[in-house]
């Protein structure tokens, strides 16, 4: 299937997306596989463009914007790999499933953009820039909307396993919100962030995946736990991203985090690792409301001198380990394969 009026590069993107993930090398591995899982891609953009229409026009115009510029599919993408990881080779049981969640998660982009006041998204205006702020917010509620409607289509364990990842996804907002400017929260209530922001939706969407193809118990709970840690090894990264990735490949401008307030882990690390005059120095800094450039820049030179981006990548890494190891239970093949690479590009990806 093809979406209508979809560009015709889901094939050179996902192939980027994998290139710039894996490697070249990795990416010669798996090019047997990219044929399928852009079609399996394409069928599931064109099951959540089916239901993006409404009756009025800003709207729709509104919400299909929001999903050209809602990320890279990667959820969508591990779901189908997870699919065919576990013997299946007709997608079409999962595809609502996977617009779903895909929908979940661009809804909740769309409504961080309007409260972090960003100006941009992968390389075009934000939502709020391009629509306002009240018909961005309204249009992130619709998605939240249309997706329920999707995972309507499945049994009420699944509607239920997406409301409780939706729910855990606005307490991390609270969280997060709680610890703004505070670098004495710590990593124990980083990572409570990180689980619902971040991972939540991804093992809810990868243990819905199991349950619909039947599998045992034991299989839902693997998937899941792989989500949950590939999820952790993919924010680690991008908390590192914010400060050292490349702005062109993010589309995105640096420093978000520390011009925000957001105590990622890079910050706690930094803080820990600074001695008494220049951790009160970072401290300072950090707390600013209004951050100038000089002011970025010293946090960015302190992070560097306290040598934070090391433990962190290690942090990552490690999460990518669990991520993998959760694998057993999924049997051995191309796909489970490409699972574990895309654990190990979460925590080395550039973009």
């Amino acid at each position: 299937m093809t979406v209508p009026g979809a560009p015709d590069s889901t094939e050179a993107s996902l192939e980027s997306l994998v290139t710039q993930t894996l490697g070249a090398d990795v990416a010669s591995k798996v090019a047997e596989l990219l044929p399928v899982l852009v079609r399996d891609l394409n069928d599931i953009d064109w099951r959540l463009n089916q239901v993006l229409g409404s009756t009025y026009a800003q709207l729709t115009e509104a919400a299909r914007y929001a999903v050209a510029t809602g990320g890279k599919r990667v959820r969508p993408l591990l779901m189908a790999a997870a699919h065919r990881a576990l013997g299946h080779e007709a997608v079409q049981p999962i595809v609502s499933l996977a617009a779903a969640f895909q929908l979940i998660h661009t809804a909740t982009l769309v409504h961080d953009d309007v409260i972090d006041h960003a100006d941009t998204r992968r390389g075009r205006l934000s939502m709020p820039r391009a629509f306002g702020i009240p018909l961005a917010i309204v249009s992130g509620d619709y998605l939240f909307v249309r997706a329920f409607e999707l995972a309507a289509e499945y049994p009420q364990s699944i509607i239920l396993r997406c409301g409780g990842a939706c729910a855990d996804l606005v307490e991390g907002e609270v969280l997060q919100e709680a610890s703004r400017f505070d670098l004495s929260s710590g990593r124990e209530h980083y990572f409570r962030v990180v689980e619902r922001k971040t991972s939540a939706i991804i093992a809810a969407g990868l243990a819905s995946v199991a349950e619909i193809d039947g599998s045992a118990p034991g299989t839902v709970d693997a998937l899941q736990t792989y989500g949950k840690a590939l999820g952790i090894a993919f924010q680690i990264r991008d908390d590192l991203l914010d400060i050292y990735g490349d702005p062109d490949l993010l589309g995105k401008p640096l420093y978000n985090d520390l011009r925000e307030g957001n105590a990622t882990l890079v910050g706690l690390e930094t803080y820990a690792r600074l001695d008494g005059r220049r951790q009160a120095e970072f401290e300072e800094l950090f707390q600013l409301r209004r951050k100038r450039a000089k002011h970025l820049l010293r946090l960015k030179e302190l992070t560097d001198q306290a040598g934070a981006a090391t433990a962190v990548h290690a942090e990552a890494e490690r999460w990518a380990d669990r991520a993998i190891r959760s694998l057993e239970p999924v049997p051995p093949g191309p796909y489970r394969q490409l699972l574990e690479w895309l654990a190990h590009g979460a925590a080395e990806r550039r973009f």
